[in-house]
């Protein structure tokens, strides 16, 4: 260690001086001690005053936002504050994540670019109820009113397509532009005397049966198989993508998606899709094999007052991560017309 030469320096100060210096230190602390008090005072009023606000109230402005029924909503919000916002609704049992392909697309071409996680999935309060449309819905709206959306473009994928419908009709007012739904469960997926050519329920009592008995392992057999068209022949299955959705899938609570099943299949939205007026695009593949075309996109194009119709040939139902390019080619297209 280097050595120092320590100079000391004597004052020679008056008393009288002295006195007076030390009074004024004495005040000095005495205003710095009640400006500290004040502060700490400030903070814990303030800390109560948030303490004591109700749910709806309390949000962490960063990355998610609590509903009214106190669940804590997770959401991705990228861009410009000051673009045209879009907001997508992701599907069952998946994330916001499922979405980053076409956001990190729209981001690119200067949009604003939100995606929530469904209560019960991804990120979101894993709670064992509010499992359906009803609360879905809300719990976008809570998203949207927080971030005070407007003029957005909504677009859902199979679930999220039911939610966007449901957001759109019952939340939507005065805050969309347009909406797009890919894939979607719409109008009714159950097979009912009204909707003889839906899914059987015992198709849909297999899916809860699988789910509960191993989760893990159905998530990863739903994945390589027939969401992504994988199980076809001659398909160049992508283990990335298969492992991608697993790990969402099981990111979330397996109470929320054994729920969600009945939430995505039993929901009829055919007043929804009446009451909705904004331009709509409704794309879907002829092979998908989650929610068979036959029984819904022509169904919901017609039930639409202002609808545009595409049905792609050999499609999937994940057809947003299989063929992004083609589905953000017309998303591009349609929101610009």
């Amino acid at each position: 260690m280097p050595n120092h030469t320590e100079k000391r320096m004597t004052w020679n100060v008056p008393l009288n001086q002295l006195a007076k210096t030390s009074r004024r230190k004495v005040l000095a602390t005495s205003v710095m001690s009640a400006v500290s008090l004040t502060v700490r005072s400030s903070t814990a009023t303030g800390e109560e005053s948030n303490r004591s606000k109700s749910p709806a109230q309390r949000t962490d402005p960063m990355t998610s936002v609590t509903t009214k029924d106190g669940v804590r909503i997770f959401y991705k919000d990228w861009g410009p504050k000051s673009a045209q916002p879009i907001v997508f609704h992701h599907g069952w049992p998946l994330c916001a994540d499922d979405w980053d392909t076409q956001m990190l697309y729209f981001v690119g071409k200067g949009y604003r670019v939100i995606a929530h996680d469904r209560r019960g999935h991804g990120r979101s309060g894993q709670v064992g109820d509010g499992h359906d449309m009803d609360h879905y819905a809300a719990d976008a709206a809570a998203v949207v009113d927080h971030l005070d959306l407007r003029n957005a473009i909504h677009v859902g994928h199979s679930t999220g397509g039911g939610e966007a419908v449901r957001y759109v009709a019952r939340h939507g007012r005065g805050r969309v532009a347009k909406l797009v739904l890919i894939s979607a469960v719409s109008p009714l997926m159950l097979k009912t005397e009204g909707n003889p050519g839906g899914l059987p329920i015992g198709i849909l009592d297999d899916l809860r049966r699988q789910l509960a008995a191993n989760r893990a392992q159905f998530y990863f057999d739903f994945a390589a198989g027939p969401f992504y068209g994988f199980n076809r022949p001659g398909a160049a299955a992508s283990q990335a993508v298969i492992w991608n959705w697993w790990r969402q899938g099981m990111m979330g609570c397996a109470k929320a998606h054994y729920d969600g099943i009945k939430a995505f299949s039993e929901t009829d939205f055919t007043e929804d899709l009446m009451s909705i007026a904004v331009p709509t695009l409704v794309l879907h593949g002829d092979d998908d094999q989650i929610v068979p075309v036959s029984d819904s996109a022509p169904l919901s194009a017609k039930l639409l007052k202002n609808s545009t119709l595409k049905i792609y040939e050999g499609l999937p139902h994940g057809m947003c991560t299989t063929h992004a390019g083609i589905v953000n080619a017309e998303l591009s297209a349609f929101i610009a017309a």
